[in-house]
């Protein structure tokens, strides 16, 4: 059984962070483990609370997950603290983790910044030169690069430049209106477009997570990075394509679409 690891908080309501991570890892078909790095006060509506762990307590988490069950991949959500930021990057040096994929969460799809300028400055320096891939939307990724995107040759220009900026792969979601939600993975191996068609759903909560964690959870079990975006996107496609309605604002997705047995069966004539 491959396992893989998510840093992240948690949201009561299901559809993103710790729990739509230990939804995709199980659906991808590995085992999933969690450190939470905060509690939040959340619905399909919005956040209205925040509670962080301490870096001291994140750290002990780490400490016990990697001394026990080592993860074959590890996926980073949310942090918005400097002393999180350290502590993650502090363990995961520590302990030599492998296939790091970065879900750089700082800008709502509003435009809104979700974290501190201190923060991202502490994520370029700490996180990002250990991942694997990192996994930004446009507006994240005119942050980390500097410049404006709004076309698909910005998206190639922007992840070049971030991807020779730190070393790792970029995964730019091409979605918030820009193209069909087509993706642009640039690697070392050159630059690869996957070409998705839009599914016509407002409940997406939590896909950027649900994504990254699909990623690692295919970098778990073996598949080399373009196998592994390929795979997590067919099954976002799929978690969205199921039409999921849940809650009164943007939904959840269907995490276990695909997955059907006799422990799965609703009883009939309810």
């Amino acid at each position: 059984m491959r396992t893989a690891l998510s840093i992240a908080g948690s949201d009561p309501s299901g559809g993103a962070g710790i729990q739509a991570d230990i939804k995709t890892m199980t659906a991808n078909g590995v085992y999933a483990m969690t450190a939470i790095t905060a509690l939040t006060a959340q619905n399909t509506t919005g956040v209205t609370g925040i509670m962080e762990v301490t870096p001291e307590f994140l750290s002990e988490q780490l400490d016990r997950i990697f001394t026990d069950i080592f993860p074959d991949a590890v996926k980073i959500g949310m942090v918005s603290s400097c002393g999180l930021i350290e502590a993650i990057s502090q363990k995961l040096k520590e302990y030599d983790a492998k296939h790091i994929v970065l879900d750089p969460v700082m800008v709502a799809t509003s435009g809104s910044k979700l974290i501190s300028d201190e923060a991202v400055e502490s994520l370029k320096k700490c996180l990002i030169p250990l991942a694997e891939v990192i996994t930004p939307n446009i507006p994240e990724a005119e942050v980390l690069s500097g410049m404006k995107i709004g076309s698909q040759e910005d998206m190639e220009k922007a992840a070049q430049m971030i991807f020779e900026q730190n070393g790792c792969a970029v995964l730019l979601k091409g979605g918030h209106s820009l193209n069909d939600a087509n993706d642009l993975l640039v690697s070392s191996s050159g630059s690869t477009w996957f070409k998705g068609k839009r599914i016509d759903n407002p409940n997406t909560h939590g896909t950027g997570c649900t994504l990254s964690s699909a990623i690692a959870s295919n970098l778990a079990k073996g598949f080399d990075l373009t196998e592994a975006v390929e795979r997590s996107k067919d099954y976002i496609s799929g978690a969205l394509g199921a039409m999921l309605d849940l809650g009164k604002g943007s939904g959840p997705m269907a995490h276990g679409f695909d997955i059907n047995s006799r422990f799965t069966a609703i009883k009939e004539n309810r």
